[in-house]
């Protein structure tokens, strides 16, 4: 059965055995009318120079301590809309979108050359901006699990467990790339072999990811993957977002949208305790839009958990967020089962990024789609065990307009 679908069997599966054990699982209304009121900005392709048949640009991002050249990607859609992309790490580096008076400006955290993702300081806090997360997006308990009867060891990096893929994810990569265009937008294609043993994972594994930025103010990231070992895989993007970037010091005035009815508790290390309690009467209840600071204070250490989304199937919505002062929205949606939402607690202002920036706490938010963590520990939850013959794929989309 190929893993998509086998992901998604088991994924409805799961929805439905939750539902008689739990709470009811309709999928919140709010984010329908959120949507509603959401619109993009007009097309001005002779304004902006752009056209379906263009191509990305590419220009030096500066070189490794090695002496290896990184290449930064830069996608254009008819809207003006600018989106810049690393062969290291594959990393999405800036983002530039319209607000409500229909000026561009970026809202991704990261830096303007390569030297900012290798210098100590951020290696020591190692944030993720924006780079792609694998094999294993989020936390395995202990560095370890078991497949086809065989326990493996892989990195330890975090607390005594292993995340985002160990000491060097693919975060750390250098991707090889190559820009195209489609009907639907212009197209960066970047693919990596994880060969048989990196990090102490199973199996050479072959990714592929296409970031496609779309006509209609869409970022859409595309994930397949093969292997010729049973491996666990669970890809996502690392961005951190601040729709007001420049204006606001914090997204703590973001009001948030996420359609599920439970969430993942941790324990102490951020580790699944296999709990999906529902988020009725409790600071994660997002099922109607909350400011990210009206409630923060009751999560201690701030917001980073696994929300498990309503719908489990077919592309559905993860999230939606509003930022009032510039009036930019953002719709994530996702054919995964879970949305990690996580609110930059760890950044203390040790980083400066593009343009001199401080990078305080609750700087950037991510909405990382993804499996539940520690699913190869955790039985009950859908199954991030890719095999040979089979092919993983999920895409995510990021989708920018404005309310005025």
């Amino acid at each position: 059965m190929p893993t998509s679908l086998r992901f998604s069997v088991l994924a409805t599966g799961f929805s439905g055995a939750l539902l008689l054990a739990a709470c009811s699982s309709n999928p919140s209304s709010s984010t329908t009318q959120d949507a509603a009121t959401t619109t993009t900005a007009p097309a001005d392709s002779a304004a902006t120079g752009a056209s379906a048949s263009a191509m990305p640009t590419s220009a030096s991002f500066g070189k490794t301590a090695d002496g290896q050249e990184i290449q930064l990607f830069t996608l254009t859609n008819t809207h003006g809309l600018k989106a810049s992309i690393s062969t290291y790490g594959g990393t999405l580096t800036s983002l530039l979108v319209p607000d409500k008076t229909g000026r561009l400006s970026d809202v991704i955290l990261g830096f303007d050359n390569v030297s900012g993702y290798l210098s100590p300081e951020f290696k020591k806090s190692n944030p993720y901006f924006g780079a792609l997360i694998g094999r294993y997006g989020n936390r395995i308990a202990k560095g370890k699990f078991t497949v086809d009867g065989k326990q493996y060891q892989v990195g330890i990096n975090n607390n005594g467990n292993s995340l985002h893929g160990g000491n060097v994810g693919f975060n750390q990569k250098i991707w090889t790339a190559k820009p195209g265009t489609t009907a639907a937008g212009e197209t960066l294609t970047l693919t990596y072999l994880s060969k048989d043993g990196e990090e102490g994972y199973p199996g050479n594994l072959n990714v592929t990811v296409v970031y496609t930025l779309t006509h209609d103010n869409a970022l859409k990231i595309d994930y397949t993957a093969t292997t010729d070992k049973a491996t666990p895989v669970n890809l996502t993007n690392h961005a951190y977002f601040n729709l007001a970037l420049g204006q606001s010091k914090d997204v703590l005035a973001h009001q948030v949208t996420i359609p599920a009815d439970r969430y993942t508790v941790v324990d102490a290390s951020l580790i699944p305790t296999g709990e999906l309690r529902p988020v009725k009467g409790t600071p994660f209840d997002f099922t109607s839009p909350h400011a990210i600071g009206e409630r923060i204070a009751q999560v201690p250490g701030g917001y980073d958990h696994n929300w498990v989304l309503n719908q489990a199937t077919g592309q559905h919505s993860a999230a939606t967020v509003y930022e009032p002062t510039t009036g930019r929205t953002m719709e994530v949606t996702t054919d995964e089962p879970g949305v990690q939402f996580y609110t930059g607690n760890f950044l203390d202002g040790t980083l400066k990024g593009k343009g001199g920036i401080v990078y305080g706490k609750h700087a950037g938010f991510c909405l990382e789609t993804q499996h539940f963590p520690d699913s190869p520990n955790q039985p009950k939850f859908p199954s991030t065990i890719l095999k040979p013959g089979e092919t993983y794929h999920t895409t995510t989309s990021y989708t920018f307009g404005v309310r005025k």
